[in-house]
């Protein structure tokens, strides 16, 4: 399969019992990181973009004081779940230090 083919329902539940935290809503995969500043949070959002720019897939990154919200999605896929997506979701959760 692509990298680039959207996931089909039961791939992505698959994946998602791999990855705690993180849901399926919207066609995105999402998942909300708790930190304990907000000089933390901005750091982990450092940390992903080494990630995302490794694989060339971007998240979605929203921001409030010490709270990350991530989305991913493939923009080249219609804006659905891919198996990129996923690949990064699991970066983020190696990198991750809180869960």
């Amino acid at each position: 399969m692509s990298r680039v083919e959207p996931l089909s329902r039961e791939a992505i539940e698959a994946a998602l019992a791999e990855l705690p935290g993180w849901t399926y809503a919207e066609d995105r995969l999402q998942k909300t990181y708790t930190f304990g500043s907000f000089r933390e949070a901005v750091s982990f959002i450092v940390r992903i973009a080494f990630e995302a720019e490794q694989l060339n897939h971007h998240p979605e990154l929203h921001n409030v004081y010490n709270r990350v919200t991530l989305a991913l999605t493939t923009h080249a896929a219609g804006n659905r779940v891919t198996a990129r997506d996923v690949e990064l979701a699991r970066a983020i959760e190696r990198i991750a230090w809180v869960k």
